[in-house]
């Protein structure tokens, strides 16, 4: 019997998987479709290739993002964490906290500002809930000695594509400067948001077919048109990211394959004002997958500009950085402080947003 290959490296499946991990922008009635338009590959090897590849979880999950920011108050998280009870923190947060998502133990080269803090995380309340009140009961739930909550003004970069930035050169950046997108909430109605909380949840794979979106509609009691033009309604209140494959790029593959092998957290600190400047040129940068205005204060040598970059050789990842660097100095922004925070430990998960389970939660852990 023929087995359907399932590694990211895979000439088919690179192809698929090039388009597929951040190129399907917005909400889109029939993803595969335009996954197999992009791609150059027939729709039903692209169906076949995204199943099998999620079986074998070579990629980890598909789904529609959302644009968070629209919809909860975030934050990147730095914690300082007793060594001792680092581990333990890492779990609670990874598998009891629902409204953390990027979970990561942190090390730098060299003991700086900021080496304190081990533990980082992203956070996400719903709307009019507070952070600092979710923070402050992760601490005392943790053992935490301390947090900094580093909310982002204002976002360059959000995407993935590891398979697309494996092929870039140190430097290679797009032709303008990236612009900023910023993080004001808006407000849905309740049809809206019993769309969006379905519409968001990860396809399963017997959900990995041409028209995925008709069980979801038939769950609502709506019809797929009906389901459709609310979410092309969320879209237009720019509350909907992409529609992604999610590839497993932590932990290796069955067969010891890696996407990805280090992933660096880089802070620059330049001088007020020039923030939206500076965090276009890092931004407009192919290898950032991500890339913020967030203030980091006295503790990090009052960073504002932060991105991460992914790679499979930690050389590799320093070359992007200089290359950030020699152009930040070329354009004449100077940079009082930079430093490098390298991934460890992490797990990955869509932050939960919805008022409901907060409140259940927060009763929960009183």
């Amino acid at each position: 019997m023929q087995t359907v290959p399932v590694e990211h490296s895979d000439p088919i499946n690179a192809k698929i998987l090039a388009i597929s991990e951040d190129l399907i922008a917005g909400f889109q009635r029939q993803p595969f479709h335009l996954i197999a338009e992009k791609s150059g590959v027939p729709l039903e090897t692209v169906l076949e290739r995204i199943k099998a590849m999620l079986e074998a979880g070579i990629i980890r999950r598909v789904r529609q993002t959302l644009l968070s920011t629209k919809l909860a108050h975030g934050a990147l998280v730095a914690w300082r964490v007793p060594e001792e009870k680092l581990n333990a923190a890492f779990d609670f947060m990874s598998k009891e906290d629902p409204f953390s998502g990027h979970v990561v133990i942190r090390s730098t080269d060299t003991e700086v500002s900021g080496s304190g803090y081990r533990l980082w995380t992203t956070l996400k309340v719903p709307v009019g809930e507070s952070l600092d009140e979710h923070a402050t009961a992760l601490l005392r739930l943790t053992g935490a000695e301390e947090y900094l909550l580093m909310p982002a003004n204002g976002v360059f970069a959000l995407g993935v594509g590891h398979v697309r930035r494996r092929t870039l050169e140190p430097g290679d950046k797009a032709d303008e400067r990236a612009e900023m997108m910023t993080t004001v909430p808006v407000e849905l109605t309740p049809e809206e948001w019993d769309t969006l909380l379905i519409l968001k949840e990860e396809l399963t794979p017997d959900e990995i077919i041409a028209n995925p979106w008709e069980a979801r509609a038939a769950k609502l009691g709506l019809t797929v048109d009906r389901f459709c033009e609310i979410a092309e309604t969320l879209n237009s209140k720019k509350v909907i990211g992409r529609f992604s494959t999610f590839l497993e790029h932590v932990k290796p593959s069955s067969s010891g394959e890696r996407v990805t092998r280090f992933n660096g957290l880089f802070h620059w600190a330049v001088p007020k004002g020039r923030e939206i400047e500076a965090g276009g040129e890092v931004g407009r940068h192919f290898c950032m997958t991500h890339c913020y205005w967030r203030e980091g204060g006295p503790q990090f040598g009052n960073v504002n500009i932060m991105g991460v970059v992914h790679g499979t050789e930690k050389a590799r990842v320093m070359e992007h950085k200089a290359a950030i660097d020699r152009h930040l100095e070329a354009i004449g922004i100077p940079v009082s402080y930079t430093n490098v925070f390298w991934g460890g430990r992490s797990e990955i998960k869509p932050s939960e947003i919805s008022p409901l389970v907060y409140k259940e939660w927060h009763q929960k852990h009183k």
